[in-house]
């Protein structure tokens, strides 16, 4: 029932996002990648379908062609079966797809929750924590790299799991195809080859003799780095040396812009050490946060008494692994100050890991209300706490519709606003130019933003009418009627030079998009001052 009706909510809403920052360049990837297979395989049919089509760059001359593309060609196909071809069919299915992938790592964290507390109920609740975070929730319908990378990777997870319960050929090939998936989205998907040949190298000998052993260890590598050569059709055009040239940029991806963090703006390269950690804090519901930090310290306080005895246990080596995938690659990027940016998305796939644990430390506080327990009255009023937050973070959700992306879980929107980025998807930009084109009828709309990503990208999933209307333009400020702006990289307000300001959305106080109207003239339908989101 829970799955069907997230299912359900998915179809209902995936029509009410608008195109994120890096959706069209996203897309753009799936296509080169999907051009290049079929050129491969059927050259001819390739040829006629790209006839009808813009020109498509080479695999070797689109710059994104080495980011992971296996979703991306498969909303591409999807898109080219299901829709007639307009850009505002494709990204719907783009965005239903997204949740469709995000409904199958919410059951990867499920099947994993169930076998850490062998109760579905509380296996449930970590599931149901992941659908009730906002900016996940957001995400799941348009990003195709930090969301999907996460419910992959989490799939993957949960098929070593699967295989560590029965080891057999067929589940070896199963687990190391969803390894290929992952890493066929990131390479950070290769995380889960080590523990994987830790399990298969380590099964007991009398059942499984060491020659046994080396063929599943085998057989799993020949699965997972074999799916992930056939998903990833930059690796079939780059000789050995560039791709290893590649591999060697990952950690240090050359991000040449600036983020907006404390007030200040700061280099990507050169983030201090708590950009994470804080951004991880303040996007994150408290009482998910504090119940994490008690369920991880409880787990390593009895892996630390028991001096390793505990590893011997199916629990303790399952908490062991869950620390180690929400606090490895934290503090491997942390120590190695790898380029990240916009919020902590790049370290998206460690989450699963830190609800397992808040479910955990809910249980050790359910444990403290017993009868006998000293600090009975605490933990009840901590429990309460963290029921009251979840309901407020529900009801949260509801009223943000369709900007959960924005949520802050406990900082006032004036902070935020001087801060930290807002909008940074440039999402709002589709309910803006929507609300232009309702409240001005001329046939020609001349807008100015500083980036023509965010009004281009969402320009692409109007209705074709509406973008006929709109004329961007780029260079000349003047030249636009109206100028909007999503805040990015400005988090100050705007002179009174830009024009006067008739329409502003804010999401829970926090102002994410204005348009301003230049040379005083007076739109149509707001004669008397900003419009209203």
């Amino acid at each position: 029932m829970f799955f069907g009706l997230l299912l359900a909510l998915g179809i209902g809403l995936h029509r009410d996002y608008g195109v994120s920052w890096d959706e069209v360049n996203n897309h753009l990837n799936g296509l080169v990648s999907l051009n290049h297979v079929a050129r491969q395989l059927a050259p001819d049919l390739a040829r006629r379908v790209a006839a009808g089509q813009s020109p498509i760059p080479a695999i070797r001359d689109f710059p994104d062609s080495d980011h992971g593309p296996i979703f991306e060609m498969a909303a591409a196909l999807l898109g080219y079966l299901f829709t007639d071809g307009d850009s505002r069919g494709v990204y719907f299915v783009r965005h239903l797809l997204a949740f469709f992938t995000f409904v199958l790592g919410t059951g990867a964290l499920c099947y994993i929750g169930r076998q850490r507390f062998r109760d579905w109920r509380w296996a449930l609740l970590g599931s149901l924590l992941l659908v009730l975070s906002p900016r996940f929730f957001a995400e799941a319908f348009y990003n195709g790299k930090d969301v999907v990378f996460m419910s992959f990777f989490t799939l993957a997870v949960a098929g070593l799991l699967w295989l560590r319960q029965k080891p057999t050929v067929g589940r070896v090939v199963v687990h190391g195809l969803l390894t290929a998936l992952a890493t066929d989205i990131r390479l950070q998907g290769l995380l889960v080859v080590l523990p994987t040949l830790v399990v298969l190298l380590s099964l007991p000998a009398p059942h499984y003799p060491v020659g046994r052993r080396a063929l599943l260890a085998v057989g799993y590598l020949g699965a997972a780095l074999g799916g992930t050569y056939a998903g990833w059709p930059y690796l079939w055009a780059t000789p050995p040396t560039e791709l290893w040239r590649a591999a060697q940029q990952l950690g240090n991806y050359p991000w040449p812009f600036t983020v907006v963090y404390l007030g200040q703006l700061v280099p990507a390269t050169r983030l201090p050490w708590h950009y994470i950690p804080v951004w991880l804090l303040i996007t994150t519901p408290v009482a998910y946060s504090a119940l994490a930090l008690l369920g991880l310290s409880s787990s390593l306080t009895q892996l630390i008494r028991r001096r390793g005895r505990g590893l011997r246990s199916a629990v303790g080596q399952l908490d062991a692994w869950l620390a180690l995938w929400l606090l490895g690659p934290l503090v491997l990027v942390i120590s190695r100050q790898a380029v990240v940016y916009d919020g902590w998305r790049h370290l998206y796939f460690i989450y699963p890991a830190l609800l397992l644990f808040a479910v955990s430390g809910l249980r050790d506080l359910l444990r403290l209300t017993r009868p006998a327990a000293p600090l009975r009255g605490l933990a009840g009023a901590l429990m309460l706490a963290a029921g009251l937050e979840l309901a407020a973070t529900t009801i949260r959700m509801v009223r943000m519709h369709p900007f959960q992306q924005v949520y802050f879980s406990f900082l006032p929107a004036p902070v935020v606003e001087r801060l930290f980025e807002r909008d940074y998807w440039g999402l709002a930009y589709r309910q803006g130019l929507e609300w232009l084109l309702a409240h001005d009828t001329a046939p020609k709309l001349a807008v100015h933003e500083q980036w023509h990503y965010p009004l281009y990208n969402n320009a692409l999933i109007l209705r074709p009418e509406q973008r006929a209307r709109l004329h961007y333009e780029p260079d000349r400020v003047a030249g636009a009627r109206y100028f909007m702006t999503g805040y990015r990289w400005h988090p100050q307000s705007y002179l009174d030079s830009m024009g006067r300001e008739i329409h502003v959305i804010r999401v829970e106080g926090v102002k994410v998009l204005s348009i301003f109207e230049r040379n005083g003239r007076r739109s149509p339908s707001s004669p008397s001052g900003p419009g209203k989101p």
